[in-house]
């Protein structure tokens, strides 16, 4: 993972947004880079907040000394509130965790800082604008018990990432008015955020106080057919590992379970040790990996711990045997290309990548700088 690209995409994200504040999202341990890592570099390079979606997660941040503003906010009645408000992490609140969280305030001795998430139309969490004021009422109410500050108010876009679709601008319709409802309500808000990565590169009317840095922060783009280059941005991650077999088969030689790979004529097949076990998709039959510079595809199912490239009938087995096969990422193929072969999205493929598979932070293309 390349710490310097990271640095280099908030810094990009950060002109752009200006004068308002980005939040760095690591959640599901930074979509797969490495939540802490991360953290640190965003930090370095400018970002002010960071976004967990659990409190689970913000907790480990905590625990590795990072200290700047931290929003969680995906929650069940067994999330930890006490150990996240002592551990000064704001809690997003859709409405059932108000009373939760006020309790837990109570037993820490200490107010939580609460941002009330309004659902402006995606459907998921968030209070429906029926309930909006209700829920204004309830903190308000705490609030002046001391057990909670309202700091925030947010939601969450749709359809961002297709920029002509109308119902963002709906969405955005529905956010100024829960806004302007919790101002009414007396509020004093720090932070009022709904831009994920599609809407800092193409609304900027979204981007209020502060933007989520999503998918943006790994240097992929959101927008389908589009080359994050376009954007300033470098994607983080690159996944390789080495050719662990090479072997002649004969025209016809079933490939992988299922046999649905046949090979047409005399060939080289090359393995590569790697499969679903380490976050590859099962299906991604075709995707292409690069081997000394040229790119072979994936043929026949990938298995739980490996899966075959078909590297035709010329080849210097001797120079491929051991060489290094980027599957995506500095050097090979794009990660939305593996995306496309598995039917799936670069969201998907980089966040799935297991714990098995070892990290190694570089800085640039060249330098290493740790595990």
């Amino acid at each position: 993972m390349d710490l310097a690209n990271v640095r280099e995409n908030v810094k990009r994200v950060g002109e752009l947004v200006a004068p308002a504040a980005v939040m760095a999202v690591v959640k599901a341990d930074g979509y797969g880079h490495g939540a802490v890592a991360v953290s640190r570099a965003a930090i370095q390079a400018g970002a002010s907040w960071l976004g967990c979606a659990h409190v689970t997660e913000a907790l480990k941040l905590r625990a590795a000394g990072l200290e700047v503003p931290l929003l969680a906010w995906l929650h069940t009645d067994g999330t930890p509130f006490e150990a996240a408000i002592s551990a000064n992490i704001d809690l997003a609140v859709s409405g059932w965790e108000l009373d939760l969280v006020a309790n837990a305030a109570q037993a820490a001795a200490q107010p939580a800082r609460v941002h009330l998430k309004i659902d402006t139309g995606l459907g998921r969490n968030g209070s429906t604008a029926a309930q909006w004021e209700e829920l204004l009422g309830r903190a308000a109410s705490y609030q002046d018990d001391g057990l909670m500050r309202v700091v925030g108010v947010f939601s969450h876009l749709a359809v961002a990432d297709e920029p002509e679709r109308p119902e963002t601008d709906e969405q955005l319709k529905a956010f100024n008015e829960a806004v302007a409802l919790a101002e009414d309500a007396g509020f004093d808000l720090e932070v009022r955020h709904i831009a994920n990565t599609p809407a800092i590169l193409s609304r900027p009317d979204a981007h209020y106080d502060m933007v989520r840095l999503g998918l943006g922060l790994y240097g992929l783009s959101p927008f389908a057919g589009e080359d994050p280059a376009r954007y300033g941005l470098r994607p983080a991650m690159t996944l390789e590992s080495r050719i662990a077999n090479v072997k002649k088969v004969p025209a016809g030689q079933g490939v992988s379970y299922g046999l649905h790979y046949h090979t047409s004529e005399e060939t080289y097949l090359g393995l590569i040790p790697m499969g679903y076990a380490d976050g590859l998709p099962r299906t991604a039959n075709n995707a292409p990996v690069s081997i000394l510079g040229k790119t072979y595809l994936v043929r026949g199912t990938i298995a739980m711990d490996q899966f075959v490239v078909d590297l035709g009938p010329d080849i210097d087995v001797a120079a491929i045997l051991g060489a290094t096969a980027i599957l995506f990422g500095e050097g090979g193929p794009s990660v939305t290309e593996w995306a496309d072969a598995a039917g799936s999205i670069n969201y998907e493929i980089v966040t799935r990548i297991s714990p098995r598979v070892p990290r190694r932070l570089v800085e640039g293309s060249w330098g290493e700088s740790g595990e």
